[in-house]
């Protein structure tokens, strides 16, 4: 589970996008921005990109689905999951997409699950 954050233009897409094809998605990757839900499937394994912006909230989480996709043969790329609320489970990885200056500054917050509660961040 990987939660994208950042401001409209930030380049959450952008980076899914790039994560896809390196992870080997061939052919056309679209925006969920009005599906909600894009799916894709690669070496064995399915990526679900999903974007909550127009999400009217937590409720609205659920009637997606997206707790069926959970398991180790699957990715989920969450733009906006501040939209999900609880109704959303933890990340493992957060990527929070940034301006400054002239270029965009990414911070990767990764949890530790051989110590609930403690993350590692490291920023590019």
């Amino acid at each position: 589970m990987i939660y994208l954050h950042g401001e409209l233009g930030a380049g959450k897409t952008t980076c899914v996008r790039s994560l896809l094809r390196t992870l080997g998605v061939a052919g056309l990757i679209r925006s969920p921005t009005y599906t909600l839900v894009e799916t894709y499937r690669s070496q064995g394994m399915t990526f679900i990109h999903v974007d909550l912006y127009r999400l009217g909230g937590p409720d609205a989480v659920e009637e997606l689905g997206l707790r069926d996709y959970l398991g180790t043969d699957c990715l989920l790329l969450v733009e906006w999951p501040a939209k999900g609320g609880s109704a959303l489970p933890p990340s493992d990885l957060d990527v929070t997409l940034t301006y400054q200056d002239d270029s965009r500054r990414a911070l990767l917050t990764a949890s530790d699950p051989t110590r609930p509660g403690v993350d590692h961040e490291a920023s590019a």
